[in-house]
């Protein structure tokens, strides 16, 4: 009988060592070459499984991918129990697990709270590199929560902004943004929905919303909306018409028009799912993405597994490399 051959290890990284070593380039990076390997062929992400647990009004789930050009392969279990802040801990929990996909072996534990902000913020920071106008001046934000913070800190690294104005439903949540805002030298301005569409240039909404916060009429020509809060069936920040009226990139079609954005404008029949472009062809150079100053572009980042896997893969990589990850022989 042949000796079975021995285990690498894992590899453990907390959520502070995830912290300290994957700061906003290094996410922003992971996740651009991912949604480039992804709109390839290159990477795709297994069905998506999310479930409510029937206890702490909690929902719980997987999400999982291969990334074959990076040679990723994992999930990010986890979700969110709304009951958690008032216990001092985040309301959203996740941990991803990798595995080596030569063997299947578990290869790393890696700390998912953390990661997943940083790399949401990614995301819209690489819609904004790839379709915001050069010359952006002005960004807007609607939403005021726990991840502004990290959307704002990523967007102004994207163009040479001037000003950020914004708008919360809970106005009292907005002057730890504004805090933010002056920490990066920026002036900071609470507004109305309709004062923020119309002076804005980079819009990004981050909330919780099951109902549009911004219209299309109150939108001007050559903005760029990256919405990043509506990840479930019902959710909706923006109005359904104005996704109509844009050119409409995201992170995977297939969660676009189920659970994203769009799937308001597709379930009315003013959106054809063939007019959704992954953001991936456009960073491959197989897409133009803005094609004028006048022309409204809109990011629907719906999140996904690779994106998870990626930023995970990078914070293990980074902890091997200068020996503090944690080893356990299994």
């Amino acid at each position: 009988m042949k000796d079975m051959p021995e285990s690498k290890g894992l590899t453990i990284v907390g959520e502070a060592e995830c912290e300290r070593l994957v700061g906003r380039a290094e996410a922003f990076e992971a996740v651009q070459d991912v949604f480039a390997a992804m709109a390839r062929g290159d990477a795709r992400n297994f069905p998506v499984v999310r479930e409510a647990l029937g206890h702490a009004d909690a929902l719980y789930g997987f999400k999982s991918g291969f990334d074959k050009a990076g040679m990723v392969l994992g999930v990010k279990s986890g979700g969110y129990w709304p009951g958690n802040m008032a216990k001092g801990l985040t309301n959203h929990q996740s941990t991803v697990f990798l595995f080596d996909p030569d063997t299947g072996q578990l290869s790393a534990l890696v700390g998912g709270n953390y990661l997943t902000a940083v790399r949401t913020a990614a995301s819209s920071a690489v819609s904004i590199a790839h379709l915001a106008r050069k010359d952006a001046k002005v960004l807007g934000m609607v939403g005021a929560g726990h991840q502004s913070a990290f959307q704002l800190r990523a967007a102004v690294e994207q163009r040479d902004f001037e000003k950020v104005v914004a708008w919360n439903p809970h106005p009292e949540m907005l002057p730890k943004l504004a805090a933010v805002a002056e920490e990066l030298g920026l002036p900071f301005e609470a507004v109305d929905r309709e004062a923020l569409g119309a002076e804005a240039d980079v819009i990004i909404t981050i909330t919780s919303a099951f109902e549009p916060l911004l219209m299309k009429d109150w939108i001007k020509p050559g903005t760029h909306i990256a919405c990043m809060g509506t990840d479930t069936k019902g959710k909706q920040e923006v109005d359904a018409a104005l996704v109509a009226s844009a050119t409409v990139f995201t992170d995977e079609v297939a969660q676009s028009v189920s659970i994203g954005e769009a799937q308001h404008a597709v379930a009315a029949g003013t959106l054809p799912e063939r007019a959704i472009t992954p953001i991936g062809a456009v960073i491959n150079g197989d897409h133009p993405g803005r094609t004028s100053a006048e022309e409204i572009t809109l990011f629907d980042g719906t999140g996904v597994g690779l994106q998870d896997l990626a930023v995970a893969s990078v914070a293990a990589r980074l902890a091997e490399a200068e020996g503090s990850a944690q080893r356990v022989v299994l």
